[in-house]
């Protein structure tokens, strides 16, 4: 079988992505952002054009079911401004919902996500590319666990990818005993955001000995270690071993963190973290971990 990757526009061979910004989003809302939705369809359009002048070429978008994908709007935004996007399924912590909607989905959770990845999400056509899901602080409660069971049978029953959101970048080995332990998931089909927002050596270590995908995403809104211990943190995965298993991502989730809205957005990834990268890794492999290694990752051989 031959590995493509899912995008809205349809199935493309990994080395087709280009310069990809491995995790980020065009639209976004939630109770717990508001006032701050993403959900502006000129402003997204905007964004994508400011991210190609830069020179990328593809977004992996990781907003979830019920959390205003717009996923209709996807495929003119790709061919307008000539991006690659990559939707996605899947599910985020259970206080971005109203609890009747979570209530609606008890039992039919692997389905769902299934029906998107292979027949279409509602009536757009888009079939998602991805699998969503969300740890918690240092932890896995209950709805985490249901999520993460039901997106491994998705994957089983697709091949699909799971990306997973932890929180503040905690609780990473909980995830993989859950997936890739209790769930059979390969390691090389499990994409863990945020690390860098919880800078533990020891415990990116131990997650990259899983075969995982370890991303790197987002510039921080404060002065903290997502931003001025990154690079050393990738450096130091590099020398262990597992420069090849890095991914680059530029997460964002509130509307003011857009460039065309004075935030850093999408080009910031290209425009600042690369240099900064270049100077730790090299230009080598930074090329490949915003090339390569996002079409490895999101590549899948279809059931």
């Amino acid at each position: 079988m031959v590995s493509t990757v899912r995008t809205v526009l349809g199935d493309i061979r990994p080395e087709e992505l280009g310069v990809c910004d491995a995790h980020d989003h065009l639209f976004l809302r939630s109770p717990q952002l508001p006032g701050q939705e993403l959900d502006d369809l000129s402003a997204a359009r905007a964004e994508l054009t400011a991210f190609r002048a830069a020179g990328g070429d593809a977004v992996v978008q990781w907003t979830p079911y019920g959390m205003g994908r717009r996923t209709a709007d996807l495929p003119g935004l790709s061919r307008t401004t000539g991006v690659h996007l990559l939707c996605a399924t899947g599910l985020h912590q259970a206080a971005h919902y109203a609890p009747e909607s979570l209530d609606r989905l008890k039992g039919g959770l692997a389905e769902l996500f299934v029906a998107e990845l292979t027949e279409g999400i509602g009536g757009s056509g888009v079939r998602a590319g991805l699998i969503k899901v969300a740890g918690g602080f240092h932890g896995l409660d209950a709805h985490a666990r249901r999520t993460m069971t039901a997106a491994a049978e998705a994957h089983h029953a697709t091949g699909a990818p799971i990306a997973v959101h932890l929180e503040l970048g905690t609780g990473a080995l909980d995830v993989l005993d859950l997936l890739c332990g209790e769930s059979g998931v390969p390691g090389h089909r499990v994409i863990l955001g945020h690390l860098n927002r919880f800078p533990d050596p020891v415990v990116q270590r131990h997650a990259a000995e899983s075969g995982c995908w370890l991303a790197f995403d987002g510039p921080s809104r404060a002065h903290h270690a997502t931003d001025w211990r990154m690079p050393e943190a990738a450096r130091a995965l590099a020398e262990a071993g597992y420069g090849d298993r890095l991914l680059l991502g530029g997460d964002t989730v509130v509307a003011g963190a857009r460039s065309v809205d004075g935030g850093p957005g999408m080009p910031y990834l290209l425009r600042r973290v690369r240099p900064r990268l270049r100077e730790a890794l090299g230009a080598e492999l930074v090329h490949r971990i915003l090339t390569e290694h996002p079409g490895r990752a999101f590549a899948v051989d279809w059931k």
